[in-house]
């Protein structure tokens, strides 16, 4: 049995009649009425009842009828489904990110792309730089976004495709009552007697990497109070007044109370933040979302002024 023989059934069972069931499927009566009787001798039934007029469906006939229609529903939905998967419009995607970076751009990205393509289902997995890369490569994410280091320069040329994004600077998360909060600007040598509170560097390497290199570019070592995983937590023990931090501009939309952010008066744009992926994988999916990153990226290179 083939699907054509479901289309000629149903053809006929509409019209209950052969010749303006032949002229709907464009063909001649008398092939259509030989296919007919082959699918009733292959199902061992009478489908049509041809002693009355008009022609009229046996009880077979009505129940083959739904079946029949139920399985041309479903082909053509496997259809459409199959094309919206190739099209990039239905499927799912897994985006790997770190704590730090989820207060940036990425909510916007993943706002806009949910907009645009609601039946895409966006899979995110928060875990530490250090095996982002890694996990890319196993083929657990399809995306990631992180600060690019060194490895991820080297990365670049091989298997890995990068789009660096922003170089978003860093600001000074002080306690409410520190000695500097009523300073607009700090001098990174005003921090060289403070206690630091650092982001742990095996899951943001980069951004520890950069807080060391600026404080001895200002001629000192940051005394590390306390290292910790997530930013929520390095803000939490900045207004419990355990130590001040370098954390990127885009922390402050983390409103904690207790804490001031203030500008840093030196450069200190850090290392490109970067969204990284397969370089050979040709997903549909993929390709839109990164086309939501480049156009999000565009519009957010600014950088808003600290209160």
């Amino acid at each position: 049995m083939e699907l054509r023989h479901l289309r000629y059934f149903i053809a006929v069972a509409d019209e209950l009649n052969f010749s303006r069931a032949a002229a709907r499927l464009q063909m001649a009566q008398p092939p259509l009425s030989q296919q007919i009787q082959a699918l009733e001798a292959e199902l061992g039934v009478k489908l049509f009842d041809r002693t009355k007029r008009p022609l009229q469906l046996t009880l077979a006939g009505i129940t083959f009828l739904e079946e029949a229609r139920a399985i041309l529903t479903q082909l053509e939905q496997a259809v459409h489904k199959t094309q919206r998967i190739y099209q990039g419009e239905l499927g799912y995607l897994t985006v790997g990110f770190t704590s730090s970076i989820a207060n940036g751009i990425l909510p916007n990205i993943l706002q806009s792309f949910r907009q645009h393509y609601p039946q895409v289902k966006l899979i995110l997995r928060e875990e530490n730089s250090a095996f982002q890369v890694q996990g890319l490569r196993d083929q657990q994410t399809d995306i990631i976004f992180v600060y690019q280091d060194q490895d991820l320069a080297l990365a670049e040329a091989s298997d890995l495709a990068v789009m660096p994004l922003t170089q978003e600077p860093l600001v000074v998360a002080l306690p409410q009552s520190h000695r500097l909060s009523s300073q607009p600007n700090i001098a990174l040598t005003d921090l060289a007697c403070e206690e630091f509170i650092m982001p742990l560097r095996q899951v943001v390497s980069g951004l520890s990497e950069q807080i060391h290199y600026l404080c001895a570019q200002a001629g000192f070592v940051p005394k590390v109070a306390q290292e910790a995983t997530f930013m929520v937590t390095i803000l939490g023990l900045v207004a419990g007044e355990m130590g001040i931090s370098l954390l990127p501009l885009s922390v402050q939309n983390l409103q904690r109370k207790g804490v001031v952010y203030r500008s840093i008066q030196e450069p200190t744009g850090m290392k490109p933040f970067s969204a990284i992926w397969r370089r050979n994988d040709s997903s549909a999916i993929l390709q839109r979302f990164l086309n939501i990153v480049q156009a999000i990226s565009e519009n957010e290179i600014h950088f808003p002024t600290i209160g």
